[in-house]
């Protein structure tokens, strides 16, 4: 990573909720970007989250290898979660999920755990890079549930991995889940929180990251405003990160409109000359048969 690159982060309560469980965090410099979603409710929540970037912001500096860095990070997260959890009663099920991403050497390394996401944007399209950790998001990654019949589910907020619930080891199967693609530098990021994508479908989120002219904390705030615009219902967090060559669709798709639509008004020019030479024709060969029977 390289100060050409543009990122930022927006998180919000929300419309309904009391208090932000949400937290962000982004190391450019070293191309290090976290989106933490807080479980458990109020205090111990948002206790959660911080206590995760923490531990991720500790670990994740540390030598080794992308994937090596990022499964160290996340489960010195579980399990600090977890032995404050056991230390006070109130903290009873306290836990978090989260996605991390590691840009190194053209390479995105993502780890993730539950339903928050990482979204990939490239040539004109955004792509999801995580599966969601729960039933809804495994019944929609399988088409058994539309886009909109996940989002309005009534059990879309329940995932089956989490951040702190119990003890972990980094090589646990079912724990943390790890993707890698080749990222460019004419491609951007999003980390997200479900408080995101529970409001806004991925079309609407796509249309957003697509009016980027160079500002990333434009998209971030304005994806956060879409969300609460639409509910609200929940902590909201986005993280928007620009490739230094990055200029989003709507960047791209303008001239082709404008092609487009200069050929359409040479085509309705050209249909209306035809259409009068047409008519022009039609008005001599009356005349002439007009004075021939004349």
């Amino acid at each position: 990573m390289t100060g050409a690159w543009d990122p930022a982060g927006a998180t919000d309560t929300g419309c309904l909720r009391d208090a932000n469980e949400d937290r962000f965090w982004m190391d450019p410099a070293r191309g290090v970007f976290l989106v933490v979603d807080g479980v458990g409710g109020h205090a111990a929540g948002a206790l959660a989250a911080e206590t995760a970037v923490e531990s991720v912001r500790a670990a994740i500096l540390e030598p080794g290898a992308p994937e090596q860095r990022i499964r160290r990070a996340i489960t010195d997260a579980n399990n600090r979660i977890h032995q404050l959890a056991a230390q006070d009663a109130a903290r009873a099920g306290m836990a978090c999920v989260l996605t991390l991403a590691v840009v190194e050497d053209g390479t995105v390394t993502v780890g993730h755990v539950g339903d928050s996401r990482l979204y990939l944007i490239s040539n004109g399209s955004m792509r999801k890079i995580t599966s969601d950790h729960s039933p809804v998001g495994e019944e929609e990654d399988a088409g058994e549930l539309t886009e909109a019949e996940a989002m309005m589910h009534p059990r879309r907020n329940e995932v089956f991995r989490d951040v702190g619930s119990q003890p972990r080891e980094s090589s646990d199967d079912g724990f943390i889940e790890v993707r890698r693609c080749r990222l460019r530098s004419d491609s951007a990021l999003l980390l997200c929180s479900d408080g995101l994508t529970d409001h806004l479908s991925a079309a609407q989120v796509h249309e957003i990251v697509s009016r980027y002219q160079g500002e990333a904390q434009h998209v971030a705030g304005a994806l956060v405003e879409a969300a609460n615009l639409a509910g609200g219902r929940d902590n909201i967090t986005a993280l928007f990160v620009a490739g230094p060559h990055f200029r989003g669709s709507a960047g791209v798709t303008r001239p082709r409109l404008s092609t487009t639509r200069a050929r359409r008004r040479v085509n309705r020019l050209a249909g209306r000359l035809a259409f009068l030479a047409c008519g022009l024709l039609l008005a001599m060969i009356v005349w002439v048969v007009l004075r021939v029977r004349g």
